[in-house]
């Protein structure tokens, strides 16, 4: 018997506006958090990316604010401005399509304060925001800490990481002691369940199915090189390929605004996100990349968490990542909604374990190709002409005064 949304303690208006959505049938991690959230439990949440999370939050949420209140009921920590507005999206969704008329604003930092304050007036329900921003509006009095009744850490591996454990520790310490307070993530580390722990009241541990699967319309193959000639190959790969929408990874945050300029230089539509973007920037490149004006984004595995943009043709991998796990993260921003995708890595001899390992783990075949008169080829095929050819050097470019 197939359980739904009506079975879980949520009302009617709820699932009507899922309905909406086209969404009926409650997954895995939902029907495993929803009532328990329901009962005002501390909650610490692992399933991994896709699994429905934020309403598997949200719901739970929209079920217990009081609307004919005008206050803040409850604050939605995030590590990226992207994913606070995918969860601000959400609650305008489910906002318009029931009868619970919550409100929601997204408070950041690197944004206009003044604007935010004048938003704070209106009083939103829900806050959804970085630890920094939004306690320095608790302690400007902006937000009423001692009105909110949930707390929700979304990624809370990041959150509670050394860069932000401690503006989010005076967050919650700000509000009072009878709230609730839950804690989600793909990954849970067990030094970051010890840290949350120490700040909640009996929470319970729900981890969902572990599903290691990669969605079986992507092709995955890879490009053998030397490590010098990397770049070479990825922008041999690009200009053959001519990717709609195309994202390329690197393990290695630092090494991003260099490769960024370097494709710039060989005339690559390209932008980057790291963690050293400033905010503005950041979003002026998200929205630029949403909207087909940027046709290859650099990023690393930190700065795309959280990420859901539609129609991502191609992923590539610059660096293999080590963890097989990342790879399944890496190349599910494509192929998705059943649509085909193609996940194609630049390797070194030294990676080739982690090529093999990604095969065994994911039970995936990663197949060896090579680049002849500019098409793909199996890599036995292409003997005379071994990538990168000699005919395809980079200029030298003098270092920027």
């Amino acid at each position: 018997m197939v359980e739904l949304f009506d079975s879980l303690g949520l009302r009617g208006t709820l699932v009507t506006a899922l309905k909406k959505e086209n969404i009926t049938e409650p997954m895995e991690i939902q029907r495993k958090v929803i009532p328990e959230a329901l009962k005002n439990k501390d909650l610490i949440v692992q399933s991994e990316t896709g699994t429905g999370k934020t309403l598997a939050y949200l719901l739970p949420l929209f079920e217990k604010l009081d609307t004919s209140k005008k206050e803040m009921q409850a604050i939605v920590l995030v590590p990226t401005h992207e994913l606070a507005v995918q969860v601000q999206r959400q609650i305008e969704r489910l906002s318009q399509n029931s009868e619970i008329k919550a409100s929601g604003t997204v408070i950041i930092g690197n944004v206009n304060i003044e604007r935010q304050i004048e938003k704070l007036k209106e009083k939103p329900h829900i806050i959804v925001g970085s630890s920094g921003r939004i306690l320095e509006l608790i302690k400007k009095k902006k937000i009423s800490a001692h009105t909110i009744k949930t707390i929700i850490l979304d990624e809370a591996d990041r959150l509670m990481d050394e860069n932000n454990l401690q503006n989010v520790l005076a967050v919650i310490k700000s509000t009072l002691r009878e709230r609730q307070l839950m804690a989600f993530s793909a990954t849970m580390p067990q030094k970051t369940i010890a840290k949350v722990k120490e700040i909640m009241k009996e929470p319970e541990v729900i981890v969902g199915e572990q599903k290691v699967a990669v969605p079986t319309t992507i092709e995955h193959m890879y490009f053998l090189t030397e490590q010098r000639d990397k770049i070479e190959v990825l922008i041999k790969l690009v200009r053959m390929l001519n990717p709609k929408k195309a994202i390329a990874f690197l393990n290695r945050s630092y090494d991003i605004e260099v490769l960024t300029a370097k494709l710039k230089y060989h005339g690559v539509s390209v932008e980057s996100i790291h963690g050293s973007n400033i905010k503005l920037d950041r979003k002026k490149t998200m929205d630029d990349f949403r909207a087909g004006k940027i046709q290859l984004l650099i990023a690393s595995d930190i700065a795309a968490r959280g990420l859901d943009i539609e129609d991502v043709t191609h992923v590539l991998n610059l660096d293999m990542p080590e963890d097989p796990k990342d790879y399944l993260h890496r190349v599910g921003r494509t192929g998705r909604k059943g649509n085909a995708g193609v996940a194609l890595s630049i390797v070194a001899n030294r990676e080739l374990p982690l090529v093999k390992a990604c095969e065994k783990a994911l039970k995936i075949n990663i197949a060896p190709k090579d680049m002849y008169k500019g098409n793909i080829v199996e890599a036995r095929k292409a003997k005379k002409e071994r990538l990168p050819g000699p005919e395809f050097r980079p200029k030298r470019t003098r270092p920027t005064k």
